[in-house]
């Protein structure tokens, strides 16, 4: 009788014993869209990414939508699917501040009209913006979906503090507070801490709290 084949051998591992008995996690549905999103120009996302920047260049500078473009990054920033909550794409122009001509007379290089840099950054002034166009919602959170050569676009969560689904849930019920209006004009939202610095402790962060403007803006 012929030598039964022996099965081969497994492949020595360098990880601990404690890692090799960790059970490997299924990944969901919000998985693979946030592991996609990580390079928006290259696999699936590259397919459809060229011809939405055709259309959203063409179409309005706030569009509402139906349903979050990047469902896991909606979710991660407090996003639900129920009533009471608004999802508005937003577009804000690329690179630096263009200040408008003066009238006055001045010497041609103090005219100021080009190479400004913003003390914000582009996601704050979407938000500020969705927020003066839609005043009677608040803004919860903003993330990016897209640039081209022009714009930069994000889509930015908004919430209704007046509507009863939004009152009757205590997860969210916090943003119905009058303290907490103007959320996106007084950085509170999750770019605007991160621009002024808050994301931030320890040695480096002497100056960024209570806030910059305290320490005579020698925080940033």
């Amino acid at each position: 009788m012929a030598e039964e084949e022996k099965a081969p051998e497994p492949e020595p591992s360098i990880a601990g014993e404690e890692e090799q008995k960790k059970p490997v996690r299924p990944r969901n549905l919000y998985g693979y869209v946030k592991q996609a999103w990580k390079k928006p120009k290259g696999g699936v996302v590259e397919q459809t990414h060229f011809q939405r920047m055709v259309d959203w260049r063409r179409g309005a500078a706030f569009a509402r939508l139906e349903h979050p473009t990047r469902i896991d990054r909606a979710r991660e920033l407090g996003y639900r699917a129920k009533q009471g909550y608004v999802v508005v794409r937003a577009r804000v122009r690329r690179g630096g501040r263009r200040r408008p001509r003066p009238m006055g007379g001045r010497h041609p290089k103090r005219r100021g009209l080009m190479k400004i840099t913003m003390a914000k950054s582009i996601q704050r002034i979407a938000e500020e913006r969705t927020a003066r166009h839609y005043p009677n919602l608040e803004v919860l959170n903003s993330y990016w979906v897209g640039e081209d050569g022009m714009h930069k676009y994000y889509e930015v969560i908004l919430v209704d503090p007046e509507h009863p689904a939004i009152r009757n849930d205590p997860k969210i019920n916090w943003i119905c507070n009058p303290a907490n209006r103007g959320r996106a004009f007084r950085g509170l939202t999750s770019a605007g801490k991160k621009g002024r610095g808050l994301t931030y402790k320890g040695k480096g962060a002497e100056r960024v709290r209570p806030s910059i403007l305290s320490h005579e803006r020698k925080g940033k």
